[in-house]
């Protein structure tokens, strides 16, 4: 099981705002051995207290850290495809893995948040819809094809990505919990991302089943779709959520929870952060060192 971590995007807590530091803890991640590295897509969150917390654009760092890193993964986690046109984003992508060398997981998502949608101006009506249109566009297009379509938010007419893209298999991954948007995952992903979880609970349970079974009205074999999943780690000190939702920062804790997400048959974890320092990152190099050993 491949395990990676969420890089910090906003300076709310004090650490991980600027650029240098960003850069600094993506090549610390990358010398200590973790598999890879993912970037949050939002403008920002806004308390019902008034606080507002922003984070740096998605596709940006993270092509910058593919120009610093040499064999991590690299994924978006995930892309709102309301954000950009999906001709655009299939370029964007291409791209980016080329800058990568190859490394690039192309996470894609509808979005869900609707307070920044409001405030840029992203209409939030038919998400799954405008998806499903959105990834018929981008996924032929980052595998080498021409793509016409004419549907009933997004419209291209022979398009085609030129220089093509690096690889004709750029991974897809698409978040997804939903009837719907889980047909749409076993019909073009090659990757399936949920999140945020602990310990596997009746939740994971539910989702997964789910998948199984849109696999099944896909006629999908589900081994050919990789499992990933987001883990929540809580700020050192700070008390488990009511049903232990996420785990401690303590690197025989988290060891033990990546051997418990491994037995389940996920192939791949995202480790999202409370705190981002280069001190709490030892503490996840040294969870995933004993977790290997």
């Amino acid at each position: 099981m491949k395990v990676g971590v969420v890089l910090p995007q906003s300076a709310d807590d004090g650490e991980g705002g600027s650029w240098a530091e960003i850069a600094a803890l993506a090549r610390h991640a990358e010398a200590g051995g973790i598999d890879s590295l993912w970037v949050c897509d939002h403008f920002f969150f806004r308390e019902d207290d008034g606080h507002e917390v922003g984070i740096h654009e998605a596709w940006t760092l993270l092509t910058a850290v593919a120009a610093i890193t040499e064999r991590v993964e690299l994924g978006t986690l995930v892309l709102a495809t309301s954000f950009r046109n999906p001709g655009l984003l299939a370029k964007m992508a291409a791209t980016a893995d080329e800058v990568a060398g190859g490394r690039l997981i192309l996470g894609l998502g509808c979005g869900w948040y609707e307070t920044e949608y409001d405030a840029f101006g992203y209409p939030f009506d038919h998400r799954v819809g405008r998806f499903e249109e959105a990834v018929r566009i981008i996924a032929p297009l980052v595998r080498g094809e021409r793509v016409t379509l004419r549907g009933d938010w997004s419209r291209v007419d022979d398009a085609v990505l030129l220089p093509p893209p690096r690889r004709p298999n750029l991974p897809i991954l698409v978040a997804a919990k939903g009837e719907r948007m889980l047909g749409l995952t076993a019909r073009h992903a090659d990757q399936w991302q949920t999140a945020w979880f602990g310990l596997p609970d009746e939740r994971w349970t539910q989702r997964h089943d789910g998948l199984l079974e849109a696999c099944r009205a896909e006629k999908r074999d589900p081994a050919t779709l990789e499992l990933t999943v987001g883990i929540d780690v809580r700020k050192p000190g700070a008390p488990a959520d009511e049903g232990a939702r996420n785990l401690a920062l303590d690197a025989g804790a988290l060891a033990d929870g990546l051997t418990t997400w491994a037995a389940e048959g996920v192939d791949h974890v995202q480790l999202g952060m409370a705190i981002h320092t280069r001190e709490t990152l030892d503490v996840v190099l040294e969870a995933v060192r004993r977790f290997r050993a």
